[in-house]
């Protein structure tokens, strides 16, 4: 059974087309927010209460915008399907680690622009968005650890260290998290690095294949037959026989003038 072409989405794009830009700087003021919060704040402070609110009001922007595009969206089902980090922004407030998932936000909208690009930009979209959640998830966990006792990840070096062996599945076990929500950014972390190490394998296997295909076209149109046929001259052939024939003809046309005379 042949499955239904996907609705378009005009109203959609078009908000999607008028906010990207401004979503896009709001997200990457968030990220910064939340990067100066974890590090140079702590919970309880002036500063912290500060920028704690902005960071709220920020989170509330984006939810705004996946609600409207929601209810502008015509295929709500097939909307709420290719956005999966867009419903976790909606469903954040029945979540118990609201820190986190606000951050889903700011990384789904700062990588939008790059969603539905060709195979081409693959690597620029894994560089984006490998480099977005790497940093995000050092912050989050290195915010969720820092004050535990027995915690092996105390410092932003050793939450950098730690997602760079988790992201790549190396796993060498001197950093590891041991809070529920350390362990919940691992989770995460963990899927990511899978589904990276995926993309890139798809995308080398398909680089090649177009490679080795492209080489098979050219090698057979070098050995395949002239279009018009085997043994076809060239044009400049062409034109030597047409000035043979022109010569010829001029001789019958002479000889036809004077019959009398003995052809030679």
């Amino acid at each position: 059974m042949t499955r239904a072409a996907p609705r378009p989405e005009p109203r959609l794009r078009a908000w999607e087309a008028r906010t990207d830009v401004g979503l896009t700087v709001l997200s990457a003021g968030f990220l910064l927010l939340y990067a100066c919060e974890v590090l140079l704040t702590r919970p309880g402070s002036p500063a912290w209460r500060a920028l704690e609110t902005l960071l709220w009001v920020l989170w509330a922007v984006f939810v705004a915008d996946v609600a409207i595009r929601l209810w502008l969206a015509r295929d709500r089902w097939r909307f709420l399907l290719d956005n999966p980090l867009d419903v976790l922004v909606l469903l954040a407030p029945f979540l118990r680690f609201l820190r986190l998932v606000r951050l889903v936000g700011a990384v789904s909208v700062l990588t939008r622009t790059l969603r539905d690009d060709l195979r081409g930009r693959v690597s620029a979209y894994l560089v984006v968005t490998v480099s977005l959640l790497g940093f995000v998830a050092a912050l989050g966990v290195y915010e969720a650890e820092r004050d535990v006792p027995d915690a092996t990840i105390t410092t932003f070096a050793d939450a950098l260290w730690w997602v760079l062996t988790t992201i790549t599945t190396v796993g060498y076990g001197d950093r590891y998290p041991v809070t529920t929500e350390g362990r919940l950014v691992a989770a995460g972390l963990m899927i990511a690095g899978i589904a990276v190490l995926g993309t890139v394998t798809a995308t080398i296997a398909s680089w090649f294949t177009e490679q080795i295909q492209r080489s098979r076209t050219e090698a057979a149109r070098r050995d395949e037959p002239d279009p018009a046929g085997p043994g076809t001259p060239d044009p400049a052939t062409w034109t030597e026989l047409l000035a043979e024939l022109r010569r010829l003809r001029s001789r019958l046309d002479e000889l036809e003038a004077a019959p009398g005379q003995p052809p030679g």
